[in-house]
């Protein structure tokens, strides 16, 4: 071959090559020179969505403009289509259907006929340079050049919910949009069933099938959301997003987490899925409702579902029984209600309060339980307390009649106070009418030389009896074996007395475990007396924890137990009292938290660590203190911390390292991953929740060298900057995935207190989510429920 032929022959291979990439180069964007056509795909950035049309098997043809995961193997594009645009109105192949932008800005779908089959009707003003661009979190976004966005996919979801969309489900104080299901597998037609929040009480999330309620996912009791494992290493965030007068449902994915998203699917499920790789198909992490006792009221009035079971079965409430044998027909009352006769309240814990409540505004718990209590019609009552993000703090709900559509179950619920008739008195005979005044005759004269004696001789002994009582039930624990110091009784006359009978007046403050009272003891001695509910998921067992390690553990960075006393349902712990109360009054209140400086900011940070290295390391007993939070931090006079709530700590014995759990207790947000994914908690785990006490910030900032914006701007301008990048620096080496990489506390006292030591450069940390002010504000289940496929029961605090 001669030279010039040699030469042709390169050309035309160089151009065939150069033809080829241009066919297999991914486009994101489309404009309106380069419309989209059956067989044309726009691809997101990095290969995660592809937009294109679409024919379902057995559809006829049927085309449809959908986006679908990209980087899965699913060549029906059936399983992982996420949105589509002419559900209602398919084209055809012969038709030629086109998707442009038209000269109004506006995305049309239509066909070679001129009709119409799908458009956006922005009206927005027109603009030649807008274009499409297709996002790797499935947005589909029509904009300017200057990122102005005049329409997304995002605001206009069908089934299905993407990590990062904001699924709008409050505007003002009206619900707003609904996700829809398929009408079939195949057919992404918009089916029967649909979900959103209920827009009758603006409180509950629910499932309908047509306009009648199918299942109710979730009853809102103040909390933010909660988590799921998607894989060993990941978890999957479902939060409830505050912005103003709108809420938000959204799903956030935490590194390293596979795909994950919410489906409405065409039976009407509510699906939690995540992608798994190896069997290359969907996996469901949640799903409401789970079989027939999911639906709605499937139990009958005045009955339950109760899921506490291997097996979900349909049980009574207290005080009823059931109609007939098939108890799903529902349950009567044993004793009718008269209010003539007496009626009292029965607390049911871990319930899903029923459906068609009452809401009652601006009560607390007292008048919420007054106002059902005074009023004979009512049935049952249950309180919560709300996040900030609400109007009132509170939410009273009242109920009248039947009760219906109520779960129990044990990872999740609030305590439902259900009125029962007092039981009957029977009659008495005429021979106990002639006996008794005889035998109250007789008896009297004994009784008062009984209470004449007993008054001279219970005084002394009262404290003697209390003590041995409060020990009864203290030495059940081996940790309180060997002490023979007096223990710490207080009266609960004492208690009363101090507290003006747990007056409103004296109340510091209320969360998951019941109320705190400021009180005065006798001889002027100020002291904060926290009165565990009866309600509370902090039992015996949490009581006598904290008065154990308490009493055995004494350093300046922890709060000082006084007292405490056992008083028939009462439980009460005496504390000394700490007047600037907890950290979160200060570093979350917009009008306090400039008194926050930066030294006495950097100031609690090392008191906090020198508190948790007592614990870890410098104390009889190794500690984990497993609910370290910013509310949980109590502040004295000098505004030094004092680390508190030592219920859900745990001793360590030995040379032990590491213990796990199926009972994960603490605050959402605070726990470290291996902790919340497998039940194993260490030093660690305290050392992860220090590191998100430490910082409430993002990664980014961190990675591009702004940490300095990462400041609270109450105190930037009067900082060492070389302290808070170090705060900071430290933070993220406390947030590190890897246990072994985490410093121990130690470590981290010797690093805050060394400014020369050199530190190590932290890796990325897994995600954690945002919380509203850190009261008892906890992450929780939307449904309330967690991933069954793990042995870990989260509960939060």
């Amino acid at each position: 071959m001669n030279r010039e032929g040699t030469m042709g022959m390169i050309c035309l291979t160089i151009f065939i090559l150069l033809l080829l990439i241009c066919f297999c180069q991914s486009e994101d964007q489309l404009t309106r020179a380069r419309p989209l056509s059956p067989g044309n795909l726009l691809i997101s950035k990095d290969a995660v969505f592809a937009l294109g049309f679409f024919s379902p098997p057995g559809s006829n043809g049927s085309l449809y403009v959908g986006i679908w995961f990209h980087g899965v193997p699913d060549p029906e594009r059936s399983r992982t289509i996420v949105w589509v645009a002419n559900r209602d109105n398919p084209a055809t192949a012969v038709s030629s259907p086109k998707l442009t932008i038209s000269n109004s800005s506006d995305l049309v779908l239509s066909d070679s006929k001129g009709q119409t089959l799908w458009t956006t009707q922005n009206n927005f003003s027109v603009h030649d340079d807008v274009f499409l661009v297709l996002l790797d979190t499935g947005n589909l976004v029509l904009q300017l050049p200057n990122s102005t966005v005049i329409w997304q996919s995002f605001d206009h979801p069908t089934n299905t919910i993407l990590p990062g969309m904001e699924f709008l489900l409050i505007h003002g104080a009206r619900a707003a949009a609904r996700l829809k299901s398929w009408r079939g597998p195949d057919d992404p037609s918009t089916g029967d069933f649909s979900f959103g929040l209920d827009p009758i009480s603006n409180l509950q999330l629910v499932i309908w099938h047509g306009a009648k309620l199918y299942c109710r996912i979730s009853v809102w009791n103040g909390v933010l959301g909660g988590m799921y494992p998607s894989s060993p290493s990941s978890m999957v965030y479902q939060t409830i997003v505050n912005k103003g007068d709108e809420f938000y449902l959204e799903i956030v994915l935490s590194g390293g987490s596979p795909y994950s998203w919410i489906m409405l699917d065409h039976t009407g499920n509510m699906k939690l899925l995540t992608w798994d790789s190896n069997s290359s198909s969907s996996i469901v992490i949640s799903e409401r409702p789970k079989g027939s006792y999911g639906l709605y009221d499937s139990c009958g009035p005045n009955g339950y579902c109760d899921f506490t079971g291997t097996v979900p079965a349909c049980q009574c409430l207290e005080g009823f029984k059931a109609i007939s044998p098939n108890s799903s027909r529902g349950c009567q009352r044993m004793e009718p209600l008269q209010c003539s006769k007496g009626n009292h309240f029965v607390a049911m814990p871990e319930m899903r309060v029923p459906d068609k409540f009452v809401l009652l505004r601006n009560r607390s718990f007292e008048q919420c339980a007054a106002e059902c209590s005074q009023n004979c019609s009512c049935t049952a009552y249950a309180y919560a307390n709300l996040s900030s993000a609400m109007d009132d703090k509170s939410r009273c709900l009242v109920w009248t009649g039947e009760l219906v559509d109520t779960w129990k179950s044990s990872n999740y619920g609030e305590t439902l106070y259900l009125r029962l008739a007092d039981p009957p008195v029977k009659m008495k005979t005429n021979t106990v009418k002639i006996a008794l005044p005889v035998i109250a005759c007789l008896l009297l004269p004994v009784g008062i030389a009984l209470v004449c004696i007993c008054k001279f001789k219970g005084k002394w002994r009262k404290k003697e009896i209390q003590n041995k009582l409060m020990l009864g039930y203290l030495t059940a624990s081996s940790e309180l074996e060997d002490t023979n110091a007096e223990f710490p009784f207080v009266s609960f006359d004492d208690i009363v007395a101090a507290t003006d009978n747990f007056s409103d007046s004296n109340m510091l403050g209320r969360g998951g475990f019941g109320k705190v009272y400021k009180g005065m003891l006798e001889g002027g001695k100020e002291v904060a007396v926290k009165r565990l509910s009866q309600g509370s998921g902090q039992g015996i067992d949490e009581f006598r924890n904290e008065v154990v390690l308490l009493v055995k553990l004494q350093h300046r960075n922890l709060v000082r137990l006084l007292g405490c006393c056992i008083h028939e349902e009462e439980k009460l712990l005496i504390y000394e009292y700490l007047p600037n109360k907890s950290l979160d009054a200060f570093l979350f209140d917009t009008s306090r938290k400039h008194v926050l400086d930066w030294p006495t900011r950097f100031k609690i940070v090392k008191g906090v660590a020198r508190g948790l290295l007592y614990l870890h390391q410098d104390s009889r007993l190794t500690i984990i203190h497993r609910d370290l939070k910013a509310s949980n931090i109590l502040l004295d006079t000098e505004m030094a911390p004092k680390i508190s709530d030592f219920g859900m700590a745990r001793i360590f014995g030995g040379n032990q390292q590491l213990a796990n759990t199926t009972r994960v207790v603490g605050t959402y947000g605070y726990m470290s991953p291996e902790y919340v994914t497998r039940g194993a908690f260490s030093v660690k785990s305290d050392t992860y929740s220090f590191g998100v006490l430490l910082l409430e910030i993002t990664w980014r900032l961190w990675e591009d060298g702004n940490s300095m914006e990462l400041v609270d701007s109450s105190v930037a301008e009067n900082c060492p900057a070389h302290e808070v990048l170090r705060c900071i620096h430290v933070g993220l080496l406390c947030v590190q995935d890897n246990p072994n990489a985490r410093p121990l506390m130690s470590s981290v006292v010797f690093m805050l207190e060394n400014e020369t030591t050199l530190l190590p450069a932290p890796k990325q940390p897994v995600y954690y989510a945002p919380r509203n002010n850190e009261t008892e504000e906890t992450w929780r289940n939307i449904e309330g429920s967690v991933n069954t496929s793990t042995i870990t029961t989260l509960e939060g605090r």
